[in-house]
This record gives structure tokens, C-alpha cells and sequence, in this order.
């Protein structure tokens, strides 16, 4: 018996991967979902915000009920389709919108979709 060694531990690999387990599973996490793409989108969802809000000239928390999806619109085939879709979002908007639609294509192009697919 080793007086360094908890009781039970000696030949116990299982036991030291347990340990890490959780370490591992963070680190899965991270791969998953990048940071900087995660960054991009937060980014992209303030820059929304603050577009919606000058062009409903209203607080953020008076913007219209409205859900601008990026990964619908990341799903999309083509710019056309995609400004077509914030058009009908935007139907309420009494403001020019076309110059928040440009800019909002822009920024979307060459973004990753953050939501996984349910398939198996």
C-alpha cells in the first residue's frame, strides 16, 4: 500500500478521466460554437438594435415586435431573397429602410450559422 495514494486509486485510469471530464466538455464548447463568430454576431445584434431604433425613432425598449433571424437569413439563397424578408419585417417602418438592408446584408456576408441542425 502506497501512503501517498488515496484508497481505491492505485490502478485507477478510469477515475483520473473522470476528473477531466468536465475540462474535456468545455472544451467541446468552445470548438462548437467559436468565440469569434459568437463575438461577430453579438456585434451584429447590438449594430441591429441601434439601426432599429433610429429608424423606428423609438427607445429600444419600443421597438415594434419584430425577430430579424440571422440564420434564416444565413439559410437564404440570395441577397435578393434576404432583403425581401427584412423588407416584410420592416413593412411598419415609416423611414427608408433600403440603406439599414445594405448594411445588414453586408455584415452577414461570410457569417456562420450558430444554430446546429436537430438532424441524426
Amino acid at each position: 500500500v502506497n501512503p501517498q495514494s488515496p484508497p481505491g486509486a492505485a490502478g485507477e485510469g478510469p477515475g483520473d478521466a473522470d476528473d477531466e471530464g468536465p475540462v474535456r466538455r468545455q472544451g467541446k464548447v468552445t470548438v462548437k460554437y467559436d468565440r469569434k463568430e459568437l463575438r461577430k454576431r453579438l456585434n451584429l445584434e447590438e449594430w441591429i438594435l441601434e439601426q432599429l431604433t433610429r429608424l423606428y425613432d423609438c427607445q429600444e425598449e419600443e421597438i415594434p415586435e419584430l425577430e430579424i433571424d440571422v440564420d434564416e437569413l444565413l439559410d437564404m439563397e440570395s441577397d435578393d431573397t434576404r432583403a425581401a424578408r427584412v423588407k416584410e419585417l420592416l413593412v411598419d417602418c415609416y423611414k427608408p429602410t433600403e440603406a439599414f438592408i445594405s448594411g445588414l446584408l453586408d455584415k452577414i456576408r461570410g457569417m456562420q450559422k450558430l444554430s446546429t441542425p436537430q438532424k441524426k
